[in-house]
């Protein structure tokens, strides 16, 4: 995209290139016009003093390369430059990039941190990854994981990217592997459970549970290793995507996860704090997918973190 302007009265003009196509026109403004209140910005649009191509287009329109779009003088606050607050250290991020190229940047995100800021969180992933690499404007979640998991979370560095990786989540062709530890002996035969999921709020917390007139949930369950009649290492892989999925599918299934607050079994859990497990037993162990057009693989894996393999360590000599 470039800007040209001709004087600080007169309307500036954006020339659209490949990086920007297919965005809404009202989503570029509001990246574009950076403290311009986003109700001016869809007046100006509706007034016809935003234009593309000459024309008169609706908020909701779709850039294309080549578009020339003009963006009328406007006053906007003055945007600072984003700096790093004072007293954060962010040098424990740098070291849990596990890959980084010009189009994304994998994380090994710890158990316990937010993918992003709200509800009573002020700094989480994606913030913290913006204040690393201030200069790439256009850090953005490709996906989400919960609070309590661990593991892979990957952030697009481009809008062109972000893109792709949304078609290949809507095409279900990301494949993502997690490890879990849950309650009990896993039936041999109970590999796949296909139950729909609703989501409710239980206060500030949401809280997912089976209902046949939910949204179609299905993930696959692959016992890896038994302690007894005590838990079970789990290879779990997703079909869907739901909040919670695995979680509730496992509790569900009569099975629960270590360490879940929300929806495990109170007795499996102590008996896991006494083996020194202090969270969530669940890992975003693996990610992978080809990128569209090139066929080009893209597959990483993050171990297990050392919390998690003291306390398997520990199941696997007691039983």
């Amino acid at each position: 995209m470039s800007d040209k302007r001709s004087g600080s009265a007169a309307a500036s003009y954006a020339e659209i290139d490949e990086e920007y196509a297919g965005q809404r026109l009202d989503n570029f403004l509001l990246g574009s016009l950076k403290g311009v209140p986003r109700s001016h910005v869809y007046r100006l649009v509706r007034s016809g003093q935003v234009r593309v191509n000459s024309r008169r287009v609706g908020p909701g329109y779709r850039i294309r390369a080549g578009d020339r779009i003009r963006i009328p003088p406007v006053r906007r606050t003055a945007q600072p430059l984003v700096q790093r607050p004072a007293g954060i250290d962010l040098d424990w991020l740098a070291q849990r990039i596990v890959f980084e190229d010009e189009r994304i940047v994998l994380l090994d995100k710890p158990a316990g941190l937010a993918v992003h800021g709200g509800s009573g969180v002020n700094l989480g992933c994606i913030e913290a990854l913006r204040l690393l690499r201030p200069e790439a404007r256009s850090l953005e979640l490709v996906h989400r994981l919960d609070r309590a998991t661990s593991g892979c979370l990957l952030i697009a560095k481009r809008r062109s990217a972000l893109r792709a990786l949304h078609e290949i989540l809507r095409a279900h062709r990301m494949h993502k592997y997690y490890l879990a530890l849950a309650a009990g002996s896993w039936p041999r035969k109970l590999r796949r459970v296909d139950q729909a999921l609703t989501k409710a709020t239980a206060g500030a917390q949401a809280r997912v549970r089976v209902d046949a007139d939910g949204k179609p949930s299905v993930t696959f369950f692959e016992p890896l290793a038994r302690f007894g009649n005590v838990a079970t290492l789990l290879g779990v892989r997703l079909e869907t995507g739901r909040t919670h999925q695995i979680r509730v599918h496992a509790a569900a299934a009569g099975h629960p996860l270590g360490g879940d607050p929300r929806y495990g079994s109170e007795r499996f859990n102590a008996e896991l704090a006494n083996l020194g497990l202090g969270r969530l037993f669940l890992h975003a162990a693996t990610l992978s997918f080809r990128w569209p057009q090139t066929d080009e693989y893209f597959g990483v894996s993050v171990p297990l973190p050392q919390e998690l393999r003291v306390v398997v360590n520990k199941l696997a000599r007691r039983y």
